[in-house]
């Protein structure tokens, strides 16, 4: 009977203990950051004993980091080429891989700056000095860039102008603060500081601007991970990214 009892008490003592939380970490692309942080937020209802970190840096940067034995468990680049890098180091689990937004390349200029552009060729302006970008080697927006000054035959006649930033806010920061004549950019990132940051160019990409995401091989929390990349593609995910000026991939 006292065994019995003791058995009882230990089973009940079980069950009442909390659930212990998980915590998932997502390494998102910088231009994500304010489309994931709400996104996070609609995690978190649906999870409340559960917890969402966000690590945001440039693509390359994040894959690097995961190579490295970052515990992350949700990547999301701002382009294939970093995904594919990050597949081809088999990083990310391959079934879970997905294109799940869209972006446009723009060049923007401060507010109060008289520049007004119909092309890329007039960036050979004299009064262009200083011209943000982030770098081609590590930064998806960067490798957008050089392509289509490439493309222009512009990235030679401009490279002492170049002025090269960690990622896409750094880029967005200078422009802000008058720093640089001009900036590229995507245009979800222009859109946050609209009462600093204008548009001055729509430019078009070499190749879409498309966003993957995946869960990681190394992932300790590989099913919790499966549904947030679940709500990213879901209709709420959906419609918090095209809040932000995404588009759909």
């Amino acid at each position: 009977m006292l065994r019995l009892t003791v058995l009882l008490f230990v089973g009940l003592f079980a069950m009442s203990r909390p659930v212990t939380a998980a915590e998932l970490l997502v390494s998102a692309a910088a231009s994500l950051t304010d489309a994931f942080k709400s996104i996070g937020g609609e995690f978190a209802r649906s999870h409340p004993r559960d917890k969402v970190v966000f690590n945001f840096a440039a693509s390359d940067v994040l894959v690097k980091q995961i190579a490295e034995g970052a515990p992350v468990d949700v990547f999301a680049s701002a382009d294939e080429a970093a995904m594919d890098k990050a597949a081809k180091a088999k990083l990310i689990l391959a079934s879970t891989r997905t294109n799940f937004a869209g972006n446009r390349l723009v060049l923007a200029v401060p507010m109060d700056s008289p520049l007004r552009f119909s092309s890329l060729d007039e960036l050979n302006a004299k009064a262009i000095r200083r011209i943000a970008i982030s770098q081609p080697a590590t930064v998806p927006v960067g490798r957008y860039a050089k392509a289509v000054l490439d493309q222009a035959r512009l990235w030679e006649p401009l490279r002492e102008r170049l002025i090269y930033t960690q990622n896409v806010r750094q880029t967005l920061d200078y422009l802000a603060r008058g720093e640089v004549d001009v900036g590229f950019v995507y245009v979800t990132d222009a859109a946050l500081i609209k009462e600093k940051v204008r548009v001055a160019l729509e430019v078009t990409t070499t190749r879409p601007v498309l966003y993957p995401i995946a869960v990681t091989m190394a992932s300790k929390n590989a099913h919790l991970g499966r549904e947030f990349v679940d709500l990213v593609k879901a209709s709420a995910g959906q419609s918090i990214l095209q809040n932000f000026g995404f588009t759909k991939p």
